[in-house]
């Protein structure tokens, strides 16, 4: 099924950019796969300004983030790491907050849109992790998680956020250091990522001779911008998505299926040819 996968990438040294829909099989849901249900992500402009709606946040994110900590990468993120090890693949850049790249064992990947383990002072920028933080609100809210999972139990965001209503009695905590609001270290929608980052993620397409994009929509700039580069470059780009995508007239081969079947089939057939 995969022959055409193998067959287009060919021997090529590949940089790999990766969204939500390679981590669904780690048990985190995408937002916009065929059968993905209505999801709306909070905005940047949103948190900042609602308080109420940045306490109905925290409380959300104050269980989803630990069942994502809990995740585990799935044989997408195995064969991506796999495939960096034997020299194929040069990088990854991922749309994705889960780190399950880095869990995985892949070592060169840029984490675009941040990840869900830092908390960042949006006043004096003073960097925490989320585990601190979650020992400071578990301190202002005792005995809150047990209460909430018991009555309602809980269902993850691809952003480590969660469908909960159980929200008003929420306590939220501000920076230690100087009072100020407090946000993960995630780009929200309405937030640019970091220039920095962007170019060191154009850098590293410079790099490759192939871009595959496995589990995205690319129904964003984030992501997009890269397949319109690599079709400036003219080197092949080779899409994994389970539906269309925004990326698809760029695209050498487009194929409708399962990162982890896909990817596990690409590692194979490379580690079956010698060095």
């Amino acid at each position: 099924m995969f022959d055409r996968l193998i067959g287009a990438l060919g021997d090529r040294r590949m940089c790999v950019l990766t969204g939500a829909g390679i981590s669904t099989d780690s048990g985190i849901p995408d937002y916009r796969s065929p059968n993905s249900p209505p999801r709306n992500p909070v905005t940047y402009q949103q948190f900042v300004i609602d308080p109420a709606l940045r306490r109905r946040y925290w409380a959300r994110n104050h269980l989803g983030w630990r069942h994502m900590d809990a995740a585990r990468p799935n044989a997408g993120h195995r064969a991506l790491a796999e495939l960096e090890r034997s020299g194929a693949v040069i990088s990854v850049i991922t749309q994705n907050v889960d780190l399950l790249h880095t869990k995985a064992g892949s070592r060169r990947v840029i984490d675009l849109h941040g990840t869900y383990a830092q908390v960042r002072c949006l006043s004096c920028e003073a960097l925490i992790s989320r585990a601190t933080l979650d020992d400071r609100l578990e301190h202002a809210n005792p005995g809150f998680t047990d209460t909430v999972v018991a009555a309602q139990g809980v269902e993850i965001a691809p952003d480590a956020d969660t469908s909960l209503t159980i929200t008003e009695h929420f306590r939220m905590v501000d920076c230690d250091a100087c009072g100020g609001l407090l946000k993960p270290d995630i780009v929200y929608f309405g937030e640019s990522v970091p220039k920095p980052r962007v170019a060191a993620a154009y850098a590293l397409v410079d790099e490759a001779e192939a871009l595959l994009v496995a589990g995205s929509s690319l129904a964003v700039m984030s992501g997009l911008r890269f397949v319109r580069y690599a079709a400036k470059r003219e080197i092949p780009i080779i899409i994994v998505n389970r539906g269309t995508t925004r990326g698809d007239e760029f695209a050498t081969l487009t194929l409708d299926a399962g990162c982890s079947e896909a990817l596990t089939a690409l590692a194979a057939a490379r580690s079956a040819v010698p060095a």
